[in-house]
C-alpha cells in the first residue's frame, strides 16, 4: 500500500501501543523519541487548546478533559471552542490570542489544517511548540507533533464492517446496492477515511460484489459539507428518491455517527427498510442504535486516551526531554513529515460492544442495559 500524504496514519494497537503495518512505510518498527523542539519552561505556564466545534460529543469531552488534565499536570490551560458560527477566521483569531498570551504549547484541533499556516507560524516565531490533535494541520513547516487515531484504519474498518454487516444482514446474496459518504472537505481526516474505506470497498465494486446505485463514487460527490446532519439527510433524502423507487438499498458507508443517524432518519422516513450503516465516535445514541439492531457499527476512538497523550506532550516539552512518537514517515503536511504519535480504532458491533467499552463505563453501562 503507498504512503499515504498529507493526512494517511498508521496503526498503534491500544494498551501497548504496538505499531503494526497498514502499508509498507506504516510498519514496522516503531520510531523513536522525537527532538524536542524546547528547551523546557515553567511547570506552570499556559498551555493553549484550540478546538473547531461542538458537533461531536468527543469534541465536547474533548474540551473538558484538556481543562481538567492540564490543570492537574499544575499548567494553566486556556481551552478554547470556535463558536457557533463555525468559521475558520474565529479559531485563526483564538490561536493568535494564545501566542499573544504566551502559551508554550499550542493543541489544535483544526477547524480547517489548510488556513492556518499564519496562525501556527507566528506560534512557532514566539517560541511555542504546536501539537496538531486529531486533524493533520497542512502545508507549513511549523507544526511541530501531531497526535491522532489512525484514521486510514478507522476506513478500512468501516469499509469492512460494511461487508461484514451487508453478509449478515441482506438477505440475500451478493451483488448489494450502496451508497457512499464522506465527511467535510475542510477536514483532512475526511479523505483518509474515505481512501481507507475505498481500500476495502473499490475491489468489491470492481467485481461487482457491490454495486453504488448512484454512481457516485468520488469524494467530491460524497463529501457533506461541514460534518452537518442536516445535509447528510438532505443528500441521502436526493439519493432515495433519484435510484430506490423500487431498488433496495442494502448498504450504507457513514463516515461517522451523526450522519449515520441523520441516513437511517431519512431511510425510515421514506418508509424504507433500515440499511446497513457504518459510524465513528461511539456517541451515546448511537451505541444505543447498535444495541437495538439499528445502526451496524461504530468506531471506538477513545477520547481520553488521546487527550492523555498530547496532555504526556505536552509535560515531556515543560521538562525538556524529548517526545514521545511512533510514526516519522506517514504524515507529510505537504511541506514536511510530521513525526506522530498514533493509535489504534476499535470497530464496534452489538456482537463486540461490552469487550470494546470494557474500560468505558458510560458506555459499557448503555450495552449492558440491553443484555
Amino acid at each position: 500500500m503507498k504512503k499515504i500524504l498529507l493526512s494517511a496514519t498508521a496503526l498503534v494497537v491500544a494498551g501497548a501501543f504496538a505499531l503494526t503495518g497498514c502499508s509498507s512505510e506504516r510498519g514496522g518498527t516503531p520510531a523513536a523519541s522525537g527532538d524536542s523542539t524546547a528547551k523546557g519552561f515553567a511547570a506552570d505556564a499556559k498551555i493553549g487548546v484550540a478546538l473547531p466545534d461542538k458537533t461531536s460529543e468527543n469534541w465536547v469531552l474533548a474540551g473538558k478533559l484538556f481543562t481538567d488534565g492540564l490543570t492537574k499536570a499544575g499548567f494553566k490551560p486556556d481551552v478554547q471552542y470556535a463558536p457557533a458560527s463555525n468559521t475558520v477566521a474565529e479559531q485563526q483569531n483564538q490561536i493568535q490570542a494564545m501566542v499573544t498570551g504566551g502559551a508554550k504549547v499550542i493543541i489544535i484541533g483544526a477547524k480547517d489544517g489548510k488556513q492556518l499556516s499564519t496562525q501556527v507560524k507566528a506560534a512557532h516565531d514566539a517560541g511555542a511548540t504546536v501539537i496538531a490533535y486529531d486533524r493533520l494541520i497542512e502545508n507549513t513547516d511549523a507544526v511541530d507533533y501531531y497526535v491522532a487515531f489512525d484514521n486510514f484504519k478507522v476506513g478500512q474498518l468501516q469499509g469492512q464492517a460494511l461487508l461484514d454487516g451487508l453478509a449478515k444482514r441482506a438477505g440475500h446474496p451478493a451483488p448489494y446496492n450502496i451508497e457512499l459518504f464522506s465527511g467535510s472537505a475542510d477536514d483532512a481526516n475526511s479523505a483518509v477515511f474515505f481512501k481507507g474505506a475505498m481500500d476495502v470497498l473499490e475491489p468489491k465494486i470492481k467485481d461487482g460484489t457491490l454495486k453504488v446505485v448512484s454512481g457516485q463514487t468520488e469524494i467530491t460527490q460524497t463529501a457533506t459539507d461541514g460534518w452537518k446532519a442536516e445535509n447528510a439527510q438532505r443528500r441521502m433524502d436526493a439519493l432515495l428518491t433519484a435510484n430506490y423507487s423500487s431498488a433496495t438499498i442494502d448498504g450504507v458507508l457513514s463516515p461517522n455517527d451523526t450522519l449515520a443517524r441523520a441516513i437511517i432518519t431519512s431511510v425510515q422516513q421514506a418508509g424504507k427498510p433500515v440499511p446497513v450503516v457504518t459510524g465513528q465516535d461511539s456517541e451515546v445514541e448511537s451505541v444505543k442504535s447498535i444495541m437495538e439492531g439499528v445502526q451496524y457499527s461504530t468506531i471506538n476512538k477513545d477520547t481520553t486516551l488521546l487527550v492523555a497523550q498530547a496532555i504526556k506532550m505536552t509535560e515531556q516539552l515543560q521538562k525538556g526531554e524529548k517526545v514521545d512518537v511512533n510514526d516519522t514517515k506517514s504524515y507529510n503536511n505537504g511541506v514536511k513529515v510530521v513525526p506522530s504519535y498514533l493509535l489504534a480504532p476499535v470497530i464496534v458491533t452489538k456482537e463486540n460492544a461490552a469487550e470494546a467499552y470494557a474500560n468505558v463505563p458510560n458506555l459499557l453501562e448503555i450495552v449492558k442495559s440491553y443484555k
